[in-house]
């Protein structure tokens, strides 16, 4: 036997017995909420002045594992995200949190197995960021006499970025003024959003036949690290 060939055969058992590391948990096991329900979508981006990233859209099945069931590249605010607790209105940026879903809308119909309540966008559809008015961060259809035309979204005006789109829950519930209004997930425009997260017109349309109200889904925006981590949500 040439010397060094025990030494080769014990390492090599050590090195097969070893087997492969353990597969790290999905994105929603590591979270520290995910909002109840058995549904949820993450939007995630690399650090806090990214403004491109990742959704991902995941199933809770009965045994409580995350299934991932689609993913696609996304864009965020044109200056990046910031705390929701700590967002200005105006800002352009993405408001990070875990967040409802209340309903969706859009120019174009319903794509096919949208569960989602539907709102269809027309030519008196507004999204009110006045801050003066009584429907701030409201759908006013007309617009509303107290929300001036020009602190507002004339829906229509946008033909691809509300082809189709989802309202994120943020500022929703108890708006307070001046924090901003009208963040939607919604198809992708020319580059960077106002704040909102935005994906290709597929993905859309693949995100509305997925997403089910029954199951409770919600939104974690957030980053890969840092205070801002979508794991801290």
């Amino acid at each position: 036997m040439r010397p060094g060939t025990v030494a080769l055969t014990v390492s090599c058992l050590i090195v097969l017995g070893a087997g492969p590391p353990a597969p790290a948990p999905p994105l929603p096991a590591r979270m520290a909420d995910t909002g109840g329900g058995t549904q949820l979508i993450t939007a995630v981006a690399p650090k806090r002045a990214s403004t491109t990233g990742t959704v991902t859209w995941w199933d809770r099945g009965a045994d409580g594992r995350w299934a991932k069931r689609g993913s696609t590249p996304a864009r965020f605010g044109a200056n990046g995200l910031v705390h929701g607790a700590s967002r200005r209105q105006g800002t352009n940026t993405t408001p990070t949190g875990l967040y409802g879903l209340p309903y969706a809308f859009g120019i174009k119909a319903a794509p096919r197995g949208t569960a989602y309540t539907y709102r269809r966008v027309r030519q008196g559809s507004w999204w009110c960021q006045d801050n003066d008015s009584r429907s701030y961060n409201r759908w006013t259809e007309p617009r509303a006499a107290d929300c001036r035309a020009a602190e507002a979204e004339h829906l229509i005006t946008y033909r691809a970025q509300y082809a189709h789109a989802l309202v994120i829950g943020f500022n929703y519930g108890r708006p307070v003024r001046g924090r901003g209004a009208g963040i939607f997930l919604h198809v992708n425009g020319r580059g960077a959003t106002a704040g909102c997260v935005s994906v290709s017109e597929e993905a859309m349309r693949r995100i509305l036949g997925w997403a089910d109200p029954a199951r409770r889904p919600h939104i974690a925006i957030g980053t890969r690290s840092g205070n801002t981590a979508v794991t801290r949500l």
